[in-house]
């Protein structure tokens, strides 16, 4: 059984999360972090997912603090702690302003939950992650973000739709940033097993619409409905129940690379990993050249702005 912490949990990512990683059977207690000068919020927050416990017979250990201190003794600690991304506005437009949340966050959770792995959701969440592994002095395979997992699945949901089937027999992956520069991993994508390029109603797919569609997804939700809510936060409890559950999967998260994807390297970005209940540990992948060089630039991108994050922290310290 496992404590899981959730910092950031007056946000309304926080706040869902919390019902669904609920519903995990391998966790017995679960802890509420919000800002100071939050405590109703958080106690009401308490109260009324306590009484979805009772309707729907679960028992989970609950309880709230505005110290980060009390996530000692976590088994996962997952942080949407942040300034939340407004209409029209990138990603990466919040990284410096997120960073220094980040960065001051993970550096008590350092000495307060040394075993714990950190999960980070915040965005830009490929910096995040690199703030979050520097700062709280963790080994890589204790902290990951979020990265294209929800991608992949949006992705996933389309190619499915398209070919009107159901969406588990669809498998494919994201790779690279979580924003603009993702790369589809088409050569990686099958249907019931078989790979999409030997289907012949392959040469009709939207691919580019579908893609356009999954790098504009979270845009038009935030758009329509002010922010993305239960895609994040049934994501978020898949990725913690693969880990508690030591189930070895191998899903797509944003995780400190070496070598592992054509030599490229020395940055977090969304790659595949295997999860299991001593971290996340990126698999070694071959890919088409076209994939490649996607990829490249990707990291090439995602590696400037983490060097410019990181600097200005340490000139803001």
């Amino acid at each position: 059984m496992a404590k899981v912490t959730i910092l950031g949990a007056t946000g309304n990512v926080g706040t869902f999360a919390a019902h669904t990683i609920s519903e995990i059977p391998y966790v017995s207690d679960m802890l509420l972090v919000g800002r100071p000068g939050r405590e109703d919020f958080l106690a009401g927050c308490c109260r009324d997912l306590s009484d979805s416990f009772a309707a729907r017979g679960t028992h989970v250990r609950l309880s709230y603090s505005t110290r980060l201190a009390d996530a000692e003794n976590s088994d996962i600690i997952i942080c949407t702690a942040g300034v939340p991304r407004r209409p029209g506005q990138d990603r990466n437009d919040l990284a410096f302003e997120n960073a220094k949340i980040i960065a001051e966050t993970a550096e008590t959770v350092g000495r307060s939950s040394p075993d714990a792995i950190l999960f980070l959701v915040t965005n830009p969440v490929d910096v995040m992650t690199a703030v979050a592994l520097k700062y709280s002095g963790f080994q890589p395979q204790q902290v990951f973000g979020l990265g294209t997992h929800l991608d992949s699945m949006r992705l996933k949901s389309l190619i499915a739709r398209y070919f009107r089937v159901h969406v588990s027999e669809v498998h494919t992956r994201i790779i690279g940033e979580h924003g603009e520069s993702m790369v589809p991993l088409w050569s990686a994508t099958t249907i019931g097993g078989i790979q999409i390029h030997n289907l012949p109603t392959f040469s009709g797919l939207p691919a580019q619409d579908m893609i356009g569609t999954v790098r504009t997804s979270g845009e038009a939700i935030i758009r329509d409905k002010g922010s993305t809510v239960y895609g994040p936060g049934e994501a978020i409890a898949t990725l913690v129940r693969t880990i508690l559950g030591d189930e070895n999967r191998i899903l797509t998260v944003s995780s400190y690379i070496t070598s592992e994807v054509h030599g490229i390297g020395d940055v977090c970005i969304g790659v595949p990993a295997r999860l299991n209940r001593n971290g996340v540990f990126p698999v070694p992948i071959s890919l088409k050249e076209d994939e490649v060089t996607g990829f490249a630039e990707s990291v090439k991108k995602i590696r400037k702005v983490t060097a410019e994050v990181m600097e200005r922290l340490e000139e803001a310290r």
